[in-house]
């Protein structure tokens, strides 16, 4: 065998022995967990199912592996219309927040034979409708209207169930709830209501205030002219024209007499 086929063997086998480096093994990423799925075998993989972490090695024939993220992820979901109990419709547009309890991944693997998108998109949709489903068909519009919170409160407590015993954990959840536009309208009405009664009842104060304070400005006003009619007697009349008189006789009629004559 010359040199040139030896080079052209050892090529081919370099290639080979890359591809198979290349297919053959993964690298877990942090923040993940990987689960190792045996295509083959008594169960077909249903039992077949490992988790592995870091670098892993497989058969690209007979095995498959898969990454589960295990930290937070936020799903915004598009909204969708539910019935309360009088048959009122509202629109719920939900963002969840959750993640993957470590060491579940398999579990979760086994029972959906899905990714961890997929089952997001799907089965965890579901589940959000289901939970909203059941506790619209327990309050009335107006219920819902005055128990905001307690409402809410009751559907995330049915999500973080259901989420703990299928293997996720529920962080947060948002209902993005939208009242029908008859509620809507109705609930403005009142709110503006409300304000122009209020507006009404503090320009009745103003007004009251400014009479009360006129009421007090004219007794005062009609006190002070009592005071001073009370204070003009003949004798202060006369004192004051004395002092106000600048000694002249008038041109017409009789001076002023201040003494009477004495025969």
């Amino acid at each position: 065998m010359n040199k040139t086929k030896q080079i052209i063997i050892y090529g081919v086998i370099g290639f080979f022995l890359i591809l198979i480096w290349m297919t053959c093994n993964t690298r877990i990423d942090a923040g993940n967990e990987g689960i190792l799925v045996k295509l083959y075998g008594t169960d077909k993989g249903v039992q077949e199912v490992s988790l592995v972490t870091g670098r892993v090695w497989f058969n690209p024939f007979t095995e498959e592996v898969h990454e589960f993220p295990i930290y937070v992820q936020t799903i915004d979901y598009h909204e969708f219309t539910v019935n309360a109990k009088d048959g009122s419709v509202f629109t719920v547009d939900p963002t969840l927040s959750f993640k993957v309890r470590e060491g579940k991944s398999p579990e979760i693997f086994r029972k959906y034979r899905k990714g961890i998108q997929e089952i997001t998109q799907t089965t965890l949709f579901n589940y959000i409708r289901d939970a909203f489903r059941i506790e619209f068909n327990k309050y009335t519009t107006d219920s819902i209207i005055s128990n905001r919170e307690h409402f809410e409160t009751a559907v995330q407590q049915n999500m973080e169930h259901v989420l703990t015993k299928e293997g996720f954990q529920l962080e947060q959840m948002t209902s993005g709830i939208k009242y029908p536009d008859a509620i809507t309208q109705s609930v403005d009405a009142k709110n503006r209501a409300v304000q122009e009664a209020m507006q009404v009842e503090n320009e009745l104060k103003v007004a009251q205030a400014r009479a009360k304070k006129l009421i007090v400005q004219a007794e005062a006003e009609a006190r002070a002219n009592d005071l001073r009619k009370q204070s003009l007697n003949s004798l202060l009349i006369q004192q004051q024209f004395i002092e106000k008189w600048d000694g002249k006789t008038p041109i017409y009629g009789n001076a002023p007499a201040f003494f009477k004559a004495v025969d």
